[in-house]
């Protein structure tokens, strides 16, 4: 059973502030869509870049808006705006120490940031001074975490975009730095029309030298893609995915004679069957799934709402399922927030929503050893 927008509302409102305070884990958030307003604002002036505003509350309400607007396009403009003044290793050292500041005040303790780093090389950065600067700034912001006795691991995710043919390079880029902060790779941009046999032979090579990856699969593209993401990607975790739910058939039986209740019987595809039944886990990414239009095909009519999301279906189903924000500034979200409207549209108690953060540190790409404590401490605080 569902909840009416409103009631969403009020609870998540509620709920908010506690979640808050708990540990949770996020892997699939975007450096490049998760500035502070205040620091775009200080940047652009510094380097001359003009931005729809210069108050920080229009700011984030610009994008929201943007984001909210059905519009792929005008959901993409924030991103001229925040890598215009990601060119340079201060800037960029500027923003990852911030990022890692911002998710610990949300109570996140583990996290894997993902970005392009072939997007950030406009003023003379090599790609190895770009994950370099990334990475101090990671560095100091776990620094600064900790001197609060707080906790948060963060490590990077090289992305190559899909447009561009720069992913064998972006693979070598991630080797190199495998052992400073990067622990997997990705592939980003438009999934339509860039499938992952694209770049079947720098998937090889990560596999060859052990780096994990994880591939944008299911929520530009449907079935195939999420396909083509575990065969040629050889993903071991999905990018939103959840287009899988289009491998999915279901059918309303006659009513139980005895409960008179609706009766539904579910069919799995070999696509879905599979995923599930791997437990290859899926970064959903839930409001940014309904702005971008990713669940569009799930809409009873009208405009998408998060109630038509099928992650509950997918949960129930028993796919392992984690929850992320995606872009928390384009989306105007936070982790604790995606959380709370989550429980209000489908119900949720603190026990489903924790299951949600184990099944994301046990996707992690952690070490085996890191994963168990941290998911000790995790269970402990929930409980």
């Amino acid at each position: 059973m569902t909840s009416t927008a409103s009631d969403v509302r009020t609870a998540a409102a509620q709920l908010e502030e506690q979640l808050r305070n708990l540990p949770k884990v996020s892997l699939h958030d975007h450096l490049d869509g998760s500035l502070r307003p205040e620091t775009l604002i200080e940047l652009s002036a510094a380097v001359g870049h003009e931005l729809p505003t210069q108050d920080p509350e229009e700011l984030a309400e610009h994008f929201r808006q943007n984001a909210n607007s059905g519009s792929l396009e005008q959901y993409l403009e924030a991103f001229a705006h925040t890598a215009a003044v990601m060119q340079t290793a201060e800037n960029l050292r500027r923003v990852a120490k911030e990022y890692v500041e911002d998710l610990a005040a949300d109570g996140v303790v583990y996290s894997e940031v993902r970005w392009a780093p072939e997007q950030h090389q406009q003023q003379g950065l090599s790609l190895d001074e770009a994950v370099e600067a990334v990475q101090a700034g990671l560095n100091e912001g776990m620094e600064a975490v900790a001197e609060k006795d707080g906790v948060i691991v963060v490590g990077q995710l090289v992305s190559a975009m899909r447009q561009s043919d720069r992913a064998d390079e972006a693979v070598e880029l991630a080797l190199r730095h495998r052992e400073q902060g990067v622990v997997g790779f990705d592939i980003a941009g438009p999934e339509a029309g860039f499938p992952p046999s694209r770049f079947a032979d720098a998937f090889t090579r990560l596999a060859s030298e052990m780096l994990p990856a994880t591939v944008h699969a299911g929520e530009g593209d449907g079935i195939e893609s999420v396909r083509d993401a575990l065969v040629s990607g050889r993903a071991q975790r999905l990018g939103h995915g959840v287009r899988v739910a289009e491998d999915i058939t279901v059918i309303e039986s006659e009513p139980d004679s005895d409960a008179g209740e609706e009766v539904f019987q579910v069919e799995l595809g070999p696509v879905a069957r599979w995923v599930r039944d791997r437990q290859i886990h899926l970064e959903v990414s839930p409001t940014s799934n309904v702005q971008t239009g990713a669940i569009a095909g799930f809409a009873e009519s009208g405009k998408p709402e998060l109630s038509d999301h099928p992650f509950d279906m997918l949960y129930q189903l028993g796919f392992n399922v984690g929850v992320n924000t995606d872009n928390r500034l384009v989306s105007g979200v936070t982790l604790s927030g995606e959380l709370a409207l989550l429980a209000g549209t489908f119900e949720y108690g603190l026990a489903e929503l924790a299951d949600f953060q184990i099944n994301a540190l046990e996707s992690s790409f952690l070490g085996y050893e890191e994963r168990e404590a941290l998911a000790a401490m995790i269970l402990e605080a929930w409980q």
